[in-house]
């Protein structure tokens, strides 16, 4: 099947001319995108493990849990597959010292970032007076996302005012050449409508298509992917394919990075986007099952562990309190605690030795002053693919 994708654009970058890609409006067309049995029987199926993951997170006593971790590891994942050098334990370790002992606190700020852009994002979309879905949006969330990081010397919350390109040394060996700056309002015109137009086509497929298309664009000088997989956590929100972001869909992206890339080259080199769209329903299905299993591992840890630190002769009720915050705080130190509950260094001390005479928590910084402790069970589930 051959598909016209695109025009191309004659563009001088660094002293060279070259041939920048325009991408044709969404829905592919000439020809349709073809939905066989296979695609649909795939819809249904991704359609099906979101339903489950809705279910799960409705069915635990505290959504904010799950939500926190969720969250978290999407941050970090998304943000290793554009090359940072943070794992979740040192996002959680960050948020607890306001240190990571084993990242570049650059690289810990773009994960935090990441998640201060999100909750941005979702809190305008969940209020009355929001703005809503669209690229004033997003750009109010990229601003966030390079604020303080690596590309805040990139125009942050702006479209670009400049050819970019990806890959290779000079624009001459480039990747890819995205669209020239002055065609960005058109484009980006076009995609806003087709967000929110009706359409034949099933949320789940619009979501892909526009993630894709999205890349393709490449609005910004920096961030376009964080920013692109953001975007689809927020359509399955507003699309009520998932009542929260619990969807850590980078996961699969990051395991399958260079198919991840290839996929989205092929959109834009052979109008390939039925393999694109199978390739995303597959990472929604599959993520969706493994973030089902992994509430119910992390559910059922917890629930054996509170027992075990409610079974210490020693417990107390300002143990049991410390315990309730491990799931949203897994590293902790004396002062967090003091100050999470109002409560004295000794009282928060004694509190913390039941959780690690219960064998819960592990102190793992090794020094008798500034200690930190980890609910290492914990974090060894949730942290599953985050390792770099």
């Amino acid at each position: 099947m051959t598909r016209i994708t695109d025009r191309y654009h004659s563009t001088a970058i660094a002293g060279e001319n070259v041939s920048a890609f325009v991408p044709h409006s969404l829905p592919p067309a000439e020809p349709s995108l073809v939905i066989d049995d296979e695609m649909r029987a795939m819809i249904a199926t991704s359609e099906a493990a979101l339903a489950r993951l809705s279910l799960a997170g409705d069915m635990v006593p505290s959504i904010d849990w799950f939500l926190y971790a969720f969250v978290r590891k999407e941050a970090v994942l998304s943000s290793q597959i554009e090359g940072t050098q943070a794992t979740l334990v040192d996002l959680l370790e960050f948020e607890a010292r306001g240190k990571a002992a084993h990242a570049d606190e650059v690289d810990v700020r773009e994960v935090c970032n990441y998640i201060e852009a999100l909750e941005f994002a979702r809190s305008e979309l969940n209020s009355e007076k929001g703005l809503p879905l669209s690229m004033r949006l997003l750009n109010e969330a990229h601003s966030r996302l390079m604020q303080g990081a690596r590309g805040e010397g990139k125009m942050p919350g702006e479209l670009r005012r400049s050819q970019n390109w990806i890959g290779g040394s000079r624009p001459s060996d480039a990747v890819y050449v995205p669209p020239p700056a002055h065609l960005l309002p058109g484009l980006l015109s076009d995609f806003e409508r087709f967000m929110h137009e009706g359409n034949e086509l099933t949320p789940l497929v619009r979501a892909g298509l526009l993630h894709a298309q999205f890349e393709t664009i490449h609005p910004y000088l920096d961030g376009n992917g964080r920013i692109g997989r953001l975007l689809v956590s927020l359509l399955f929100e507003e699309w009520r394919l998932l009542n929260r972001p619990l969807l850590y869909l980078s996961l699969f992206f990051k395991r399958h990075r260079q198919e991840y890339y290839r996929r989205l080259g092929a959109v834009r080199t052979e109008g390939d986007w039925e393999g694109w769209i199978r390739f995303f329903l597959e990472a929604v299905s599959t993520i969706a099952d493994e973030a089902v299993e992994t509430a119910r591992a992390l559910f059922a840890l917890v629930a054996d562990d509170r027992s075990k630190v409610l079974e210490v002769p020693a417990s107390s009720a300002a143990a049991a309190r410390v315990f309730e915050l491990l799931p949203s705080h897994p590293i902790l130190t004396i002062s967090n605690v003091m100050e999470l509950l109002d409560i004295t260094r000794p009282t928060a001390t004694k509190a913390l030795q039941v959780a690690v005479q219960a064998g819960v928590l592990v102190e793992t910084s090794g020094r008798k002053r500034d200690r930190v402790w980890a609910y290492a069970g914990y974090l060894e589930l949730l942290g599953e693919g985050t390792e770099l």
